[in-house]
């Protein structure tokens, strides 16, 4: 080692949790190292969030152009989906966001970048490249990549992950697609409306296994009339690579079932990026997973050592690291004490229809030992949904049936993702199911199937 440079704080990974701790640090003037040996931005911008987002929006416009006729536009000729542009659009998207990452960045007073990867050499030491920083306290934001699932054959053959399937420039034929979890449901109808043959492999026995039941049909019904092929119960053994392309082999309640693909999709769940930062020398433990031990502080098993965002586990997701940035930072710097444990995390899956879950499931809810009551409204009922013609789905709403406190709600529709922002508030402000109902809402919108929901909320007899 050739240099030591000493820190007020070093923050390794420019994710959507350690960029902003180490911009909103050095603006408050401490001197900060952020080490990041990728992009700026992390998973989300670069590979998840945002392309996949933009690739969607590109795969609605596909499959509104489909259904033209539904609303008496006449369109002359079937379309056709140019992956290329595809691609294209969403790369540029993307670089003008990470460019403005990377202005912040250069514009910030007292913060120095240093691209390289990092690896600790003791609970205040990071080496990077020939140099060795030093600091009292270490901020890890290194998130998380696709994980391998023990598939025979898969080191053999060429298969895509939620990375390199955003960047596939020729439409596949035959579109296989393990895992129906977040990922898996978004890219399987994503090239399903570009055009592809899909079916999507899920061991479990419904897509989406962490929400509602009736949310998990929904959206296979939705996958279903789109002809997209769901297998569930059904768990991919081998993969082998033939003149046509990859046999997939699969066990579905005991019987081999067999397919050919053109192009394989890996979405079976996210490991750490803990490998090779050295953390077992600064005392930093992990758990049975790989994921790095943290309190409600944030901190590890290291007294000076912090960790947050996907690098430490569920839950995944850039509007929580987000919170765990400013929790952090206020933690770190301001001095304040912090508690992440009441929190309303809300999250989405980008499917069409969307859906926007908060807070528990009523299986969850009786579990809990909660007396629970339930509204619920169906999309089919009310008026805005019929005349935009997106009539799938459903709100339900799950409360405490002696104090009308709102324990979950769960949405699977359009706007889902974002309706389900009223009843975050809500809980957040301590709000009933009570005040959504007695709250006006313009008609007609979709905001009323929140509203309707609400006013109809019961205990089951």
């Amino acid at each position: 080692m050739t240099d030591s440079d000493e820190y007020d704080l070093i923050v390794l990974g420019g994710g959507m949790a350690g960029l902003p701790v180490a911009l909103k640090s050095a603006y408050s003037e401490l001197d900060v190292a952020l080490i990041e040996d990728d992009l700026l931005g992390g998973t989300c911008l670069n590979r998840g969030c945002i392309p996949t987002k933009t690739m969607l929006r590109s795969a609605e416009v596909a499959h509104l152009v489909d259904r033209a006729a539904e609303f008496g536009v006449d369109v002359e000729n079937d379309y056709t989906t140019d992956m290329e542009t595809v691609v294209e659009r969403q790369q540029r998207v993307v670089e003008g966001i990470r460019s403005g990452a990377y202005d912040n960045v250069e514009n910030a007073d007292n913060l120095t970048l240093v691209e390289g990867h990092g690896v600790f050499e003791s609970p205040t030491e990071i080496a990077v490249n020939d140099r060795v920083l030093s600091a009292d306290r270490i901020v890890i934001n290194t998130g998380a990549r696709p994980a391998k699932p023990p598939i025979d054959g898969l080191e053999d053959v060429s298969t895509l992950d939620s990375t390199s399937a955003l960047e596939v420039t020729e439409l596949p034929d035959q579109f296989v697609v393990v895992g129906g979890g977040y990922v898996g449901v978004e890219y399987a109808q994503m090239y399903a409306r570009f055009g592809a043959d899909v079916t999507l492999f899920q061991r479990s026995e419904r897509v989406l296994p962490g929400e509602e039941p009736a949310v998990s049909r929904v959206v296979q019904d939705v996958f279903e009339s789109e002809e997209i092929t769901v297998q569930t119960n059904t768990g991919v053994e081998q993969l082998a690579e033939t003149d046509d392309g990859i046999e997939v082999t699969a066990n579905q309640n005991g019987e081999t079932l067999t397919v050919e693909a053109s192009d394989v999709l890996i979405a079976a769940g996210r490991q750490p990026n803990t490998d090779g930062l050295g953390i077992d020398d600064a005392g930093i433990e992990t758990n049975e997973k790989g994921f790095i031990d943290v309190d409600e502080q944030y901190r590890t098993t290291a007294e000076t050592v912090w960790a947050l965002g996907d690098v430490t586990g569920m839950p995944m997701f850039t509007h929580s690291a987000r919170d765990d940035a400013e929790l952090l930072y206020r933690h770190l710097v301001e001095d304040e004490s912090i508690d992440r444990t009441d929190r309303h995390v809300p999250h989405a899956v980008f499917t069409d229809p969307p859906v926007g879950r908060v807070g528990l499931t009523e299986a969850e809810a009786r579990e809990a030992g909660r007396d629970v009551a339930v509204g619920r409204t169906e999309y089919q009922e009310q008026g805005k949904p019929k005349a935009l013609g997106e009539t799938d789905g459903f709100v339900k709403i799950v409360t405490d049936a002696d104090t009308d406190e709102i324990l979950g709600a769960h949405i699977v529709g359009k706007g889902g993702d974002d309706l389900i922002h009223e009843l975050v508030v809500a809980m957040e402000l301590g709000g009933t199911a009570s005040d959504v109902a007695n709250t006006i809402h313009v008609h007609p919108t979709l905001s009323e199937v929140v509203n309707s929901a609400a006013g109809g909320v019961q205990k089951p007899s």
